[in-house]
């Protein structure tokens, strides 16, 4: 009996598989997934019986997906150790102490509630790219090893949380949190209740609804009740997370919204203190107000390109102990383990607040005040938008504009900065500017929108 499965064409993406449960991604996805991800990492671990572990978010569908996904493994000849319920980065933590050849988590990450998903490690490191893309023509043509394995559940909540908790602040600070339903709210209690001051939790509930808000932290709206709280209650700043645990939001006290490329500035500082001349790695998204700190701070800046995958692995290869997106992707190597951990990076937060002697608002405002977009993003066909990138390349090469090529375009001029590029996740071209008054980013924008209709697309209202 074959067990050929084909998988639809737009779920295995650059970083992770992800689609729309029951009509783009099903139960049989996931076994199939199982299978070839334990034939390849049986492959490159040379094991009969390679130890993959297994974790889940608390989306409505996750418990089946899990069920699904460890049937596929084991079929396959795994070993797999079930993490149960939790963040993203508590199955990265167990596959990386365990000393595991694999992990993969059930998540859906910020997407909608009717989206699931899985991302997925081998050994250490992610497991994105033509790794991903491998799993078609294993499953296409039954290519799945087919061997004895096993399953059993182990709770790995404890460490996790006690290996967090090694970074507590040593004064009081007084918090809201804010995990939207999501993941985070599995082991979030056990976390703030061991911290020093006064904490409150909104929307602790795991609950694949989301019925609060959606859990983005991007999103200046999903951060409108955490804003709420800490005006109401008078606390020092907020803290959100995305649905999965991998990406942190942050507020100050006065309410206003502390940006990815902000926080790693703030967080920067500690670790050059520590490590003078360090790497800090942040994505082409990020403001030049964070390269310039960075470099203030005698730190290496360092802009690549957007990805967690990708940014995990610039990390390993430069020996950087810190890095980040504009997303709320923080990745700690210093003291840590080099992936994106939000609950981590809020307490290294703290940490970093209460050794400035200094607000969150403080050390904010310390940074230089730019006028910028939010990232904006529009529709462009998968098959046409690197056909637009290279236009627009092409027409910057003959410009003479100042062009940083790591990802899509940056382009520098005397106003500031403007990006694009394609996204690598979804049929959309990514845009952003920034300037020092609105006069240089109106500016800044007509430029955007003159480069795409040079390269033949009509440029969105910004």
């Amino acid at each position: 009996m074959s067990n050929a499965h084909r998988f639809h064409p737009s779920i295995l993406r650059e970083y992770d598989v992800r689609g729309i449960v029951g009509e783009t991604l099903f139960e049989a996805d996931a076994r199939a997934l199982g299978r070839g991800f334990a034939t390849i990492i049986a492959e490159k671990s040379a094991k009969d019986r390679p130890l993959i572990m297994v974790g889940r978010d608390g989306r409505h569908s996750s418990p089946a997906m899990e069920a699904a996904l460890v049937e596929g493994l084991v079929s396959a000849g795994a070993e797999v150790v079930r993490v149960g319920l939790g963040p993203t980065p508590m199955l990265y933590f167990a596959t990386t102490v365990s000393g595991a050849d694999g992990g993969i988590q059930v998540t859906g990450s910020h997407n909608p509630p009717t989206h699931n998903g899985f991302k997925m490690m081998i050994g250490r490191k992610p497991f994105f790219g033509t790794a991903i893309q491998a799993l078609r023509p294993l499953a296409e043509h039954d290519r799945f090893r087919v061997a004895p394995g096993a399953a059993r559940q182990e709770d790995y909540a404890p460490r996790y949380i006690a290996r967090l908790l090694e970074e507590v602040a040593d004064q009081p600070l007084n918090v809201g949190w804010d995990p939207g339903n999501g993941a985070v709210g599995a082991v979030i209690r056990q976390v703030v209740d061991a911290l020093p001051g006064r904490h409150l939790v909104i929307n602790e509930a795991v609950d694949g609804d989301f019925p609060a808000h959606h859990p983005d932290p991007t999103e200046p709206h999903n951060l409108v009740q955490l804003q709420d709280l800490v005006a109401r209650e008078g606390l020092g700043l907020g803290i959100a997370f995305d649905g999965d645990g991998d990406r942190i939001g942050a507020i100050d006290e006065k309410g206003r919204i502390v940006w990815g490329d902000q926080l790693l500035a703030i967080l920067a500082a500690e670790v050059l203190a520590a490590r003078p001349g360090a790497t800090i790695i942040a994505d082409v998204k990020a403001s030049q107000v964070l390269f310039d700190a960075v470099a203030a701070m005698g730190g290496t800046p360092l802009m690549w390109k957007t990805g967690h995958s990708l940014i995990k692995s610039k990390m390993a290869e430069t020996g950087s102990p810190l890095a980040g997106e504009m997303s709320g992707h923080i990745f700690f190597a210093d003291r840590f383990y080099g992936f994106d951990d939000a609950l981590y990076a809020a307490l290294r937060l703290l940490k970093a607040i209460v050794g400035a002697g200094m607000s969150l608002a403080e050390l904010r405002d310390r940074l230089p005040a730019m006028v910028n977009t939010p990232e904006l993003r529009f529709p462009c066909a998968d098959e046409a938008k690197f056909e637009v990138m290279d236009k627009v390349r092409a027409a910057l090469a003959g410009s003479g504009a100042r062009v940083d090529a790591t990802d899509g375009v940056r382009v520098s001029t005397d106003d500031g900065w403007w990006l694009l590029r394609a996204s690598n996740t979804q049929a959309v071209l990514v845009a952003r500017a920034e300037g020092p008054d609105q006069a240089s980013l109106d500016r800044l924008k007509q430029s955007i929108a003159g480069a795409l209709s040079a390269a033949g697309v009509v440029p969105p209202e910004m």
